[in-house]
């Protein structure tokens, strides 16, 4: 058995590695589009100061995502150096969508960004438009990738596990892409990305108009930026119902620990608004709860009922105790491939796989286990519910928030007075962390949801490490951190240089950013002297 030391510390490095990168992919995935829409509108009227307002966007939009590469590369070695069982389980399924996001999606997208950052002299307006709805396409595409990898970890569906050869094998593309779970996490995680950069642009326009420079520009990218968001916004709360919904249906337990909910309890159930749950003693510490509201949200009628801890462990249990049987046939197996009746005994019990595999933390010989570590056993299976109940609300809580927020920059912009609100662009400003925030607390809902596998159902996660030793694992994570910390502080470093510089470099030039007349310098030069 692993050292679970060792499994912590590596599920500490990939989540810490995962959450710096997701801090850029949303803003790459909300730039993109609106990069899209305000060149659409240059291409459309002809107006210079789309142009301009398309490039300057296009330079934060390129520090972003070199940036995002960066961070995103090392996670897919993590999966060879310190998820070596996991690579070696289920790497026939898990490395297609992540070659082909690669092949496909990435070296689109890198192209194409080459050409819309250097070919605004080279390109017609059409081609050129053409060339920024690619990197669009390419940016949301590689997500699309990825999200299926990772639903296949959440809802492993078109594959089965070859008994010979102890491996997950690919039986069914069409149903891997086409996975419930990857259709609405990719639209759901899309449109959040929609939001970010919307927050994003209207956070910085309005630190223009709060500074009363570049005017024009800030108030038509403002504009743009909280019409494209109010739309994302109600689009990201829509469909987070309908993932919650899929999700309930495929991880009861996940489900179960977002709500807090320990007993099962008949129609139509409460929700707890506000409680403290104790992992230990599997009861809420103090509750507020909001009468019959769980049924309806969670199945949409008043009938409905949401399985609690208690009713989810007793079938664990049963499918532990199925379970066993195949890890004991497949251990058989092992010794002896042409065994017919183990072959026989695993296909009976084969769908219990995963369960057995977990009391096998607790008992070597499975088929000696007692009463009370298969109990232990269904226990784990029942994820740390405190982070999960609060990092689901704080979601939702911002979701509310931004939702208010960009319904009314929509009224004061399209009253024409939102240089006049003072007080409420303050408040742009500081609400471009929200969406960023949110995002983080939808993955930790997503992952820590996920516990104790790393394929739901399939894999224990205490299985899927690599035999390192813990010295080197505090090593490796300190690596890390140092190396993606740096990473945070240049990307604000160039960030925030390039806003406080603002768009004149890039009005008119190749490249989003270099002096290439008199006039842009001596301009530079004059809001130096006003600083």
């Amino acid at each position: 058995m692993h050292d679970i030391n060792v499994v912590d510390l590596s599920r500490l490095q990939f989540a810490l590695t995962a959450l710096y990168h997701f801090l850029f992919v949303p803003l790459t995935l909300g730039l993109s589009f609106l990069l899209a829409a305000m060149e659409t509108v240059y291409v459309t009227t002809g107006k210079p100061i789309y142009r301009e307002i398309t490039q300057f966007w296009s330079k934060l939009f390129l520090i972003n995502f070199a940036l995002g590469v960066a961070t995103g590369l090392t996670m897919e070695f993590e999966f060879g150096t310190n998820w070596s069982f996991y690579s070696s389980f289920v790497g026939d399924i898990f490395g297609a969508p992540l070659a082909i996001e690669g092949l496909m999606a990435f070296f689109l997208e890198a192209t194409f960004i080459g050409l819309m950052v250097f070919g605004w002299k080279r390109l017609k307006r059409g081609q050129h438009l053409a060339v920024t709805y690619m990197v669009a396409f390419g940016s949301n595409l590689s997500a699309l990738w990825i999200l299926i990898a990772n639903s296949f970890m959440q809802t492993p569906t078109g594959a089965s596990f070859n008994p010979v050869t102890m491996r997950m094998e690919l039986s069914s593309l069409t149903e891997l892409i086409f996975n419930h779970d990857a259709q609405a996490k990719f639209v759901h995680t899309s449109i959040a990305g929609y939001v970010t950069g919307a927050i994003f642009v209207a956070g910085v326009s309005a630190w223009y108009l709060l500074k009363r420079r570049h005017v024009e520009l800030a108030r038509r990218s403002f504009r743009m930026a909280v019409l494209f968001g109010v739309l994302a916004t109600a689009g990201v709360i829509t469909l987070g119902d309908a993932l919650g919904f899929i999700g309930g249906q495929a991880q009861p337990t996940k489900l179960a620990a977002m709500e807090g909910l320990w007993k099962s309890e008949p129609a139509p159930m409460p929700f707890n608004l506000v409680a403290f749950p104790s992992q230990k003693d599997q009861v809420n510490r103090g509750q507020l709860q909001v009468p019959y509201a769980l049924s309806l949200l969670v199945t949409h009628s008043m009938d409905g009922t949401v399985p609690g801890v208690d009713r989810l462990q007793q079938d664990a249990i049963a499918r532990i105790r199925n379970g066993i049987p195949a890890v004991a046939a497949l251990q058989s197996l092992s010794a002896a491939p042409g065994d017919a009746f183990a072959l026989a005994t695993f296909h009976a019990h084969e769908k219990d796989l995963g369960y057995g595999f977990l009391v096998q933390r607790y008992a070597a010989d499975v088929t000696q286990a007692t009463d009370a570590q298969i109990a232990t056993a269904a226990r784990d299976t029942i994820p740390q519910v405190a982070p999960i109940f609060w990092s689901f609300r704080v979601m939702v809580l911002m979701g509310l928030l931004m939702l208010a927020y960009f319904v009314l920059a929509v009224i004061y912009s399209m009253r024409n007075n939102i240089e006049h609100q003072r007080w409420f662009l303050k408040i742009a400003v500081w609400m471009i962390p929200v969406p960023f925030l949110a995002c983080e607390m939808g993955w930790l809902v997503a992952e820590l949801g996920r516990q104790p596998w790393t394929v739901y159902g399939m894999l224990p996660t205490w299985m899927s490490a690599s035999t390192h030793g813990v010295g080197y694992m505090i090593f490796s994570l300190i690596g890390f951190v140092g190396l993606y910390t740096a990473f945070i502080v240049a990307e604000m470093y160039l960030m925030v240089r390039a806003i406080r510089i603002g768009p004149d470099q890039s009005h008119s030039g190749e490249g989003a950013g270099l002096l290439t007349d008199t006039s842009q310098a001596a301009r530079l030069a004059g809001y130096a002297q006003e600083a």
